[in-house]
């Protein structure tokens, strides 16, 4: 089958390319790759109208990237290309995260499998990245956990099997839901609950701990929403934003009942951690 490739060029502002993934997605595109400032996206020839990426304007998303180009990718196997592209990522020597088809090196004592479908959460990102460092560090034994906009699951994989239970996963787009659970039985994982949702979902929820790796945007609107499941006491983790935004995500944070407890930055972005009071 033939396929378009589209690049999209990452404004600097954006934040996140997750709102440009979750608009591509509803219009046909089945998956994408994030390198640097730049968004692969791609959609079978067939089902390709180049008009449709004017509704981007439409639905104010044109602030996402400052530029596109179009290429049309003739049929080849796409199974084949996206094993040799795709590369395990490994943190500290602790954890591996692989697709099925990587082999796990002897000397690392954890894994994660992710189909790898697409590069949001499977490490390749400096957020998820940062987002799974913090979670190797922390003693989760028992913890209840909730890993919101969980993308393909990894964190809340890695968080049950580093003892948290209960483990939440919750995620608006059904693709991200959808491999969630397909990645949560990869790892022969049984009890976590991957639910299609947003934050409307938590209300009467309770946890100890809260994962947000998601956008500046979404952070700071549903941040008091966050902060009214989280036990007292309990840590919010959250990512996906620059260094510059930092100030007013702890600001937030601050009128939402949380203190800040440290942050960590891999080249400009920041994942930061707060407690709450």
């Amino acid at each position: 089958m033939d396929y378009y490739e589209l690049r999209f060029r990452l404004a600097e502002t954006s934040g996140d390319a997750d709102m440009l993934v979750a608009f591509l997605s509803d219009i046909g595109f089945e998956s994408f790759v994030e390198e640097g400032d730049l968004l692969k996206a791609y959609i079978p020839a067939s089902g390709f109208d180049e008009s449709c990426i004017q509704k981007l304007s439409e639905e104010s998303l044109k602030g996402f990237y400052t530029s596109y180009e179009t290429e049309l990718i003739a049929d080849r196997n796409w199974n084949a290309v996206w094993e040799s592209e795709y590369d395990p990522v490994i943190i500290d020597e602790r954890l591996i995260i692989r697709a099925p088809f990587h082999r796990k090196p002897d000397n690392i004592p954890l894994e994660v499998v992710i189909e790898p479908k697409m590069s949001f959460g499977t490490a390749h990102h400096e957020t998820t990245r940062l987002m799974l460092r913090y979670l190797l560090d922390f003693d989760l034994a028992g913890k209840s956990l909730l890993d919101m906009g969980c993308g393909t699951a990894a964190l809340a994989i890695l968080a049950r099997k580093l003892g948290a239970c209960p483990v939440t996963a919750i995620d608006n787009d059904e693709w991200a839901y959808n491999n969630s659970i397909e990645n949560v039985a990869n790892n022969n994982i049984s009890d976590i609950s991957v639910l299609h949702g947003d934050a409307g979902l938590l209300p009467g929820m309770n946890f100890d701990v809260i994962l947000a790796n998601i956008n500046r945007n979404i952070l700071l609107r549903d941040m008091p929403v966050y902060a009214g499941c989280v036990q007292g006491g309990g840590l919010m983790l959250v990512s996906g934003f620059y260094t510059e935004d930092l100030p007013s995500i702890t600001e937030c944070a601050g009128k939402s009942g949380f203190i800040p407890v440290d942050h960590r930055t891999e080249n400009n972005w920041v994942a930061a951690c707060f407690k709450k009071k």
